[in-house]
């Protein structure tokens, strides 16, 4: 029974990576610096390594998924399996970002195209997102984030990718992951693609900032941009708390 559960979980799982290209496994190194004021400050003296990983990172990752298409190939399916378990590990472990100017997209895209493909991963990764119980969620979780990421690098021209920003800052804010630096990025992405979004990804990004990242003088910028671009009366009523509280602690 076990065999075939693994077998079932590495099946739907390489469904998803194996036939992805090795290109789009590992978002692209952007090197954008981040620009928003109160942002904490980072050195360059990490830039090499953290290079240096993403690039093990993706050529590890590639070498698993070539060394499974060999053993396959030849008929080995012992080894074959080993390769396939060792990647199914590998997808599971949280990735940190380590420099998020390196792995996030900058906030100039214009996703202004209806692009069939990038719609259909979408479809795809809101199948898995936020479904199943215990370790099928986390699986799915990493999933999701998967495709969403694969949209953003393949397809930054789609009217899609402020839904998908959201979408990662949902998944990264929320088990398994928990790295609220890398949500908040996501959901302040959200808007800068798309202004007018339905999403609440300004009030999101702004507790986020305002209760993990201790940039509250970031956070009363975007509660304060929620009065003047947002109708949501809940929303805006939050904001306008907000402001006047962080404004007496300053």
């Amino acid at each position: 029974m076990k065999r075939t559960t693994s077998s079932l979980w590495v099946t739907q799982f390489l469904a998803v990576w194996v036939t992805l290209s090795p290109c789009s496994l590992v978002p692209l190194s952007f090197a954008e610096p981040p620009a928003a004021k109160g942002k904490r400050p980072v050195t360059r003296g990490d830039l090499e390594m953290v290079e240096r990983l993403l690039a093990a990172r993706k050529e590890y990752q590639a070498t698993l998924e070539a060394l499974r298409a060999y053993y396959i190939g030849a008929g080995d399916m012992e080894r074959g399996r080993w390769a396939e378990e060792e990647l199914v590990q590998y997808h599971r472990i949280n990735k940190y970002p380590f420099r998020l100017e390196l792995v996030v997209p900058p906030p100039t895209l214009q996703g202004d195209k209806n692009v069939p493909e990038a719609n259909e991963l979408y479809r795809q990764a809101m199948k898995f997102k936020d479904r199943g119980y215990g370790q099928d969620y986390i699986d799915n979780q990493h999933r999701a984030e998967l495709l969403l990421q694969q949209l953003l690098t393949n397809y930054p021209q789609s009217d899609k990718i402020s839904d998908a920003a959201y979408q990662l800052g949902d998944i990264y804010e929320n088990k398994p992951f928990r790295q609220y630096d890398h949500a908040a990025i996501y959901f302040e992405r959200c808007f800068q693609w798309n202004p007018k979004t339905h999403f609440d990804a300004r009030l999101r990004a702004a507790r986020l900032y305002e209760r993990y990242q201790s940039e509250r003088g970031h956070a009363l910028e975007i509660y304060r941009e929620i009065i003047t671009h947002e109708t949501d009366p809940k929303r805006v009523e939050e904001a306008q708390r907000k402001v006047t509280e962080l404004s007496k602690k300053k």
